[in-house]
């Protein structure tokens, strides 16, 4: 294994267990993982309540501004927004500015959020995509809880991964060059239903060892 940093990003179909897979390779690494995180990271940056990025996250951009309230203590990101409004491409700066200096603090996970493009100049990143059937995705979203309204109803189950994909990689193709979900964006893709996570970790740690 390298003793320079070196990123994993993955992307995900909804209920594929990308954030699961994330997690059990940063476990298994000892490196540190981000997935949510990054939101609460780019918003203490901006000087911004979270809510408004978890409102934007992975989210098509709407080029709405409003009037949000804003602690800019000493030192304001005025780049990233001006006394009253904030844009949803000034979210997505704000972001990609901490997904580069979380990279660059050293070895990690970093789930979503276009990481794999944002990263694309870093010397040792590793781009992973994570998908499974339909069926698999469904029973994955039901057990979760906080997604009381889909439990025991895979009719909203379905719908909730297909809205959920849909509003991903209209976001991921939108601020990239590359296509969300094609196997030509990524070094690697997996089909989370065919083994158990912890030995689909072990996959992707042995293609880092094999790789670095």
């Amino acid at each position: 294994m390298t003793t320079e940093n070196f990123v994993i990003t993955i992307g995900r179909q909804f209920g594929a267990g990308g954030r699961e897979l994330g997690r059990t390779i940063a476990r298994k690494l000892g490196i540190a993982y981000y997935d949510k995180e990054l939101l609460v990271e780019a918003a203490k940056e901006a000087g911004v309540s979270p809510e408004f990025f978890e409102k934007a996250d992975e989210r098509f951009p709407s080029f709405i501004s409003g009037l949000f309230s804003f602690n800019l203590g000493s030192n304001p990101m005025s780049y990233y927004a001006g006394s009253t409004s904030i844009s949803d491409d000034s979210i997505y700066k704000a972001q990609c500015d901490v997904i580069r200096s979380l990279a660059s603090r050293g070895s990690c996970v970093i789930v979503g959020r276009s990481a794999d493009y944002v990263l694309r100049d870093h010397p040792k990143v590793a781009n992973i995509y994570v998908h499974a059937p339909i069926d698999v995705r469904c029973r994955r979203i039901m057990k979760r809880s906080n997604c009381d309204d889909s439990r025991q109803n895979p009719a909203r189950a379905r719908a909730l991964a297909e809205r959920t994909d849909k509003l991903r990689a209209n976001y991921y193709n939108f601020y990239t060059d590359k296509r969300w979900g094609d196997a030509r964006s990524y070094d690697l893709t997996l089909d989370s239903s065919l083994m158990p996570m912890e030995a689909l970790a072990d996959v992707v740690i042995a293609y880092i060892n094999a790789r670095w």
